[in-house]
């Protein structure tokens, strides 16, 4: 009941190894592309319409978020002043 299957050396198994990592890679970007196909992509119209939008949106929270740190950073000078009238 012996085997007498030989094991593969280390360098045989390592090419192999090697050898399929790059196919699962190359796999794996062939179905990106079948999948990137069945995307339904937008309009020139829809995509400016979209990219305003973000742009307004981001700019609006920049407003919000610079008055929000100028409210605290008045309101800290402010509790220091009280702490400490002398200054």
């Amino acid at each position: 009941m012996a085997d007498n299957k030989k094991k593969e050396n280390f360098f045989v198994r390592f090419g192999k190894g090697f050898v399929k990592f790059f196919a699962k890679i190359g796999n794996a970007f062939k179905n990106m592309w079948h999948e990137l196909k069945k995307v339904t992509w937008p309009t020139r119209e829809k995509l400016v319409n979209y990219t305003v939008i973000v742009v307004l949106v981001v700019v609006f929270m920049m407003v919000v978020i610079g008055l929000l740190d100028m409210g605290a950073s008045g309101l800290v000078q402010f509790l220091m002043k009280l702490n400490n009238p002398a200054a």
